[in-house]
């Protein structure tokens, strides 16, 4: 049955909460308004409940359970996106069912994925606080604006240069838009995004099939070659690439910044060898990745930043720019070609044999 509640002045973010579970809902009505920030406005146990809430409430967030029934969460973020673009973050459970659901809620463009904790306890759910609120100041059509069905570019033979990319919030739909323009001998990459363990498995999985490069969860040892391109794989271990050699290394430590996998840590690694590295930073909130990326752009590495105007949550990047870390800032629909014309020998420069 639907609830409402009255909006409060000292809580500006209302939120709408989507769920069938009695249980879950009043689980997220208490850990979101225990936040001063953060107003509950409504409760809903299917989406067509939602709907009538939505009209009456007008929130600035829905979180939304992917498994419902009467009409799913994808089929209602579906309607959602074309209808009534909103900040939508996506309440998914640990599994491969549901990890293939989160990543299409967020192809469709909700702004983040919470994965489910296997138990009802306040204490595992208060992660998604920072999500609301980050959803909140996120672009919530922003995904599908930003992502054309691009071509593979032309480019030649590899330079040498490592492509090392960081992304969170948004991350998933940047990072197709920019490997969507990747051709099957691509420079080796190297990708850090901000996703639970299981959500990169299936992210890979699906990256793979779609796009022209093998790629793949990096696994330790795993080379760097061209053609291949290896996203952190997350859990217990952040990704660093070996000193020595050019091959993955998976180590196990503590977070950086609340991270891990961590974009400075990937981008720390790759500091001695700095000037045969183009490093770039897509949407996401927080500033991982910025100390690293100035840390490289100091020893002579090619910095790439997106702009604010295509990033869902214009954090990371920002935070680049900012610190002076950022040589080029440019729109996502850029960055995969800017990224190879860095690293890959353009067609035209090529000797004709």
């Amino acid at each position: 049955m639907a609830t409402t509640f009255a909006a409060s002045t000292n809580a500006p973010i209302k939120v709408l909460i989507i769920d069938d579970s009695a249980t879950i809902r009043r689980l997220l009505s208490l850990v979101l308004g225990s936040d001063p920030e953060i107003c509950v406005v409504g409760e809903a146990e299917n989406p067509i409940e939602a709907r009538e809430l939505i009209k009456q409430t007008d929130p600035d967030v829905l979180t939304l359970d992917v498994e419902m029934p009467k009409m799913d969460g994808i089929e209602f973020l579906r309607r959602l996106m074309r209808l009534r673009p909103t900040p939508v973050v996506m309440i998914s459970t640990l599994t491969h069912k549901g990890s293939e659901a989160a990543l299409t809620a967020l192809q469709l463009g909700a702004v983040d994925v919470f994965g489910k904790p296997r138990r009802a306890e306040i204490s595992e759910w208060q992660g998604l606080v920072s999500m609301v609120k980050t959803a909140a100041r996120a672009r919530a059509s922003q995904n599908a604006a930003v992502n054309p069905n691009l071509a593979p570019a032309r480019h030649g033979a590899w330079t040498g240069k490592i492509v090392a990319i960081g992304a969170s919030t948004g991350g998933v739909d940047a990072l197709e838009t920019v490997l969507s323009r990747f051709p099957t001998d691509c420079p080796p990459t190297v990708i850090v995004q901000h996703m639970p363990e299981l959500f990169l498995t299936s992210l890979a999985t699906r990256l793979d099939a779609k796009y022209a490069p093998i790629i793949k969860l990096a696994e330790n040892g795993a080379p760097l070659r061209p053609g291949a391109v290896l996203i952190a794989p997350g859990g217990d271990h952040h990704l660093n690439v070996g000193h020595s050699h050019l091959r993955a290394e998976l180590v196990g430590s503590d977070k950086v910044a609340g991270h891990r996998p961590s974009v400075d840590v990937l981008f720390g690694s790759l500091v001695p060898r700095a000037d045969n590295v183009v490093a770039t930073l897509l949407t996401g909130m927080g500033r991982d990745g910025a100390d690293g990326m100035k840390r490289l752009r100091s020893h002579g590495a090619m910095t790439i930043a997106q702009n604010e105007a295509t990033c869902v949550v214009y954090g990371m990047p920002r935070a680049a720019i900012e610190a002076g870390a950022a040589d080029k800032i440019l729109p996502l629909t850029e960055i995969g070609d800017a990224i190879l014309a860095q690293a890959a020998v353009p067609v035209a420069s090529r000797s004709r044999v």
